[in-house]
């Protein structure tokens, strides 16, 4: 059974599901469009790795225990008291890292050492999203290395929260498109004043997004709701969420709410 959604499902925007949902589009992605790119044209899964501090809760390794206050010892005769000095031990604090990834489809242009990176697309995640997260400052770090190359750059923004981040100023992409929640943004190498973008509303299907090659070569069309309807029939949601039940971060408009709940009970039980 797909999604009850038409587009992007906003129950599948949770923290603890979106991870989930990210990595299983990246690499269907990757899958439709092998299966579409011409020779020379192969698609490949790449990946940002780092370490950060583990948000899991651990057992204490060490306590830090303070002495109790030695007494005076009083000899007979008028001795001097002698006072204990209280002894400095050494602690191991133990703070835990978690290694995280995040896939990204790269498409080349030939075999081994001869081949050229195309295309960068890139499915933005939560941390991408949040400002002083370390994914943050390396995908935008990434981002800028991309635009100052020969590189194309694809950014699929499927998550209504977060900092804007697409390479797209914010307000020149809010001046020229309607009212929106999700987009996907395209930057051709060989066009830099232009960004190609695909603004895409909750009550909309996603959309065909026309992926560039090498000047001289067509565009390659990925579906965008093909690929997010394989990774909802191969993914976990239809046990993991409650639709009608579980609350939605971010939240919905009003309309879009009553929309939702219209969706939903013609779905069915």
């Amino acid at each position: 059974m797909p999604s009850p959604f038409p587009g992007m499902d906003p129950y599948l925007e949770r923290h603890d599901v979106f991870p989930d949902l990210h990595d299983r589009f990246a690499t269907y992605l990757s899958e439709f469009l092998q299966a579409r790119l011409p020779a020379p044209y192969y698609a490949a899964l790449g990946q940002r790795v780092w370490v950060e501090v583990s948000q899991r809760y651990i057992q204490p390794e060490a306590q830090i225990l303070r002495p109790r206050s030695a007494s005076p010892l009083n000899e007979p005769g008028g001795g001097l008291a002698v006072v204990a000095r209280p002894t400095t031990r050494m602690v191991v604090v133990h703070v835990p890292h978690d290694e995280r990834r995040e896939p990204l489809v790269e498409i080349y242009s030939g075999p081994g050492r001869e081949r050229r990176l195309v295309t960068t697309i890139e499915v933005l995640s939560i941390s991408n999203k949040t400002p002083g997260e370390h994914g943050r400052d390396l995908y935008l770090r990434k981002q800028r290395e991309v635009l100052h190359s020969r590189t194309h750059l694809v950014e699929i923004d499927l998550l209504r929260g977060g900092e804007h981040t697409t390479a797209v100023p914010r307000d020149r992409l809010a001046a020229e498109a309607s009212p929106f929640d999700y987009h996907v943004c395209v930057h051709r190498f060989d066009d830099l004043e232009d960004y190609f973008v695909y603004p895409i509303r909750l009550d909309e299907a996603l959309p065909v997004v026309a992926i560039p090659l090498l000047l001289g070569d067509p565009a390659v069309e990925a579906d965008m709701q093909a690929v997010f309807n394989r990774c909802y029939e191969s993914g976990p949601y239809r046990r993991e969420v409650s639709y009608g039940e579980d609350p939605l971060d971010p939240p919905l408009t009003h309309a879009q709410a009553s929309w939702a709940a219209t969706l939903l009970s013609s779905r069915g039980p």
